[in-house]
């Protein structure tokens, strides 16, 4: 077998020293100009590629960025919205040659868990996402010295880096859609009461029915799961006065949603509409086709990453405002049925 060349394989060819290759191959200054130039034709010809653990430690770095999500593991499978979060991160991590350390933890571990990243320098910075109410993560990563970046809105970062995705506009257009199509009774299945970005969402469809001058809609925990969206939804369809229409938090719990009022004999759309969150690909392929609001979700994950990888070089980095969700409107929104309690 032949052997994988080496540094000092690269710093013969180019007669200089090991220092000058690390030199050269970490672009640090301190090299004439030709004299780089003939090492790095030199790990050319030789093939040579860096290690990924040597060049971190090279750089006195982990090579690696941190991301703790505190939600239980079987939910953190279905959620829709995190396959493509991370996507987006490895997209932008795989350029680097770095990696992604993932864990999943619950608010009862979660302070030992940033301890130990930060103390056995195992990641360079992390990203927080999920920004609960009070929630002491931004200032705990700031007093371990941790480079953050916050996935949400600028008020919600501490004073760290925030990359945000408004969801605002979108739950908005949803409910004025609603309106237009002659609703009167819209109801709303919420994400954890928690999750600052479940409330900004809950906030977004009142106000929105307050501007309409509709009357406040009825209100049922989902937890962003699609037995939580099962069960809000046959509680409200079970209501002496039934919604007839429903915003869900998150497309899981609206498809789950969807279904149950389908298995209770309510047609959607014609006796219910129903609108998601998040665009998920299956969104257009259920029966009938959940209208919902399309928000990047790879896109977020890698401005976050990149957004990361900032703040490590520079110690900082401005805020990131990315294009707003946009409402999608689908088959599953439809005009009141006449004699409806809700036209």
């Amino acid at each position: 077998m032949m052997r994988r060349p080496t540094i000092a394989d690269v710093a013969k060819l180019a007669g200089v020293s090991r220092s000058a290759v690390s030199f050269a191959l970490n672009d640090r200054p301190g090299l004439a100009k030709e004299t780089k130039a003939r090492i790095l034709a030199a790990a050319e010809e030789l093939g040579w590629q860096p290690s990924r653990p040597a060049r971190a430690l090279s750089l006195g770095r982990a090579g690696a960025l941190g991301l703790v999500v505190t939600r239980e593991p079987d939910l953190l499978g279905v959620d829709p919205f995190y396959p493509a979060f991370l996507a987006g991160i490895e997209t932008v991590l795989a350029e680097q040659g770095d990696g992604l350390v993932l864990h999943v933890s619950s608010p009862e571990r979660e302070r030992s868990l940033y301890e130990r990243l930060a103390a056995d320098r195992r990641v360079d910075g992390v990203l927080l996402t999920d920004l609960r109410i009070d929630d002491p993560r931004p200032a705990l990563t700031a007093s371990l010295g941790l480079p953050t970046v916050v996935v949400g809105r600028p008020e919600w970062s501490g004073g760290h880096c925030a990359v945000e995705l408004d969801d605002e506009p979108a739950y908005v257009e949803a409910v004025r859609a609603l309106a237009k199509a002659g609703h009167r009774r819209i109801a709303h299945v919420e994400g954890p009461p928690e999750f600052r970005h479940a409330q900004r969402r809950r906030q977004a469809w009142e106000r929105a029915l307050a501007e309409l001058g509709l009357p406040p809609g009825p209100l049922r925990p989902g937890g962003f799961t699609a037995e939580g969206g099962a069960r809000a939804t046959r509680e409200l369809l079970a209501l002496a006065e039934p919604p007839t229409a429903i915003v869900y938090g998150n497309d899981l719990s609206a498809t789950a949603g969807l279904a149950a009022a389908q298995q209770l004999g309510v047609s959607v759309p014609d006796q219910l509409s129903v609108v998601g969150y998040d665009d998920t690909p299956l969104a257009q392929f259920v029966h009938p086709p959940l209208a919902s609001a399309r928000a990047d979700a790879q896109g977020w994950g890698a401005a976050a990453a990149r957004a990361l990888l900032t703040v490590i070089e520079h110690g900082s980095a401005p805020d990131v405002r990315l294009p707003p969700a946009a409402f999608v409107p689908r088959a599953s929104v439809g005009p009141v049925a006449a004699g409806s309690p809700g036209h």
